[in-house]
């Protein structure tokens, strides 16, 4: 199978953005005035939109969850943004899907703006025909509605899904692709956890970066 519509998550798919992002959830739940868990533990907060970890995991109703949020991003927006860097060898991967005329198009819960800045940082953006990305305040940073403005940004329509995949590394790329109707490859060199990507109904399972075009093309 061939797409020609490529979706990729950003965070454990395109970039590895651990550092940055534990930093800024441990400052976020110290201001808050919880206990920082252990590694494994705040590992979980990779991947669902930043207010859902903090109910899910942390347990904050949502009016503190969304305190909490703004408390990361103040920190997040500054230092922790560029404690990131580019998986080994996923420039390759980007530039040799265009080569092969893939329209790529990333599609992160990440606010647009952050994600915007991270590729423009690492040279990344040309490799990409579009960034589709959450909102500031949270509201639009479920991954099914940002795979739907994806769509639409690219001019698609419901027709044009059986040409169209999302890679990403955590179950909610997997369902948020199974909730659009579209196809879905999950990335095991990311964050998920063992089993995760086959338990969300991943159409296909990916191990390393180089296995990407192998898959694509």
């Amino acid at each position: 199978m061939s797409w020609k519509y490529i979706l990729f998550d950003l965070d454990g798919t395109v970039t590895d953005s651990h550092e940055g992002i534990i930093n800024c959830i441990k400052y976020a739940l110290g201001e808050m005035g919880y206990n920082i868990p252990c590694d494994e533990e705040l590992n979980r907060y990779i991947g669902p939109p930043l207010y859902k970890g903090f109910q899910d995991i942390a347990g904050m109703e949502y009016e503190e969850a969304l305190k909490a949020a703004a408390i990361y991003r103040s920190k997040y927006s500054i230092t922790g943004i560029f404690e990131n860097k580019p998986y080994d060898g996923i420039e390759e991967v980007l530039k040799t899907l265009k080569e092969h005329g893939k329209v790529v198009m990333l599609a992160t819960s990440k606010p647009e703006e952050y994600a915007i800045r991270i590729l423009e940082h690492f040279n990344l953006s040309m490799y990409f025909d579009g960034i589709t990305g959450g909102s500031i305040d949270g509201r639009h940073n479920d991954k099914d509605i940002i795979i739907e403005e994806s769509i639409l940004r690219l001019g698609l329509s419901s027709s044009d899904k059986p040409d169209i995949i999302m890679v990403g590394d955590r179950k909610y790329d997997i369902i948020g692709a199974k909730a659009c109707g579209i196809a879905s490859a999950g990335v095991y060199y990311g964050f998920a956890r063992k089993g995760e990507l086959e338990t969300a109904g991943a159409d296909y399972i990916i191990n390393t970066v180089s296995e990407i075009t192998g898959l694509l093309l």
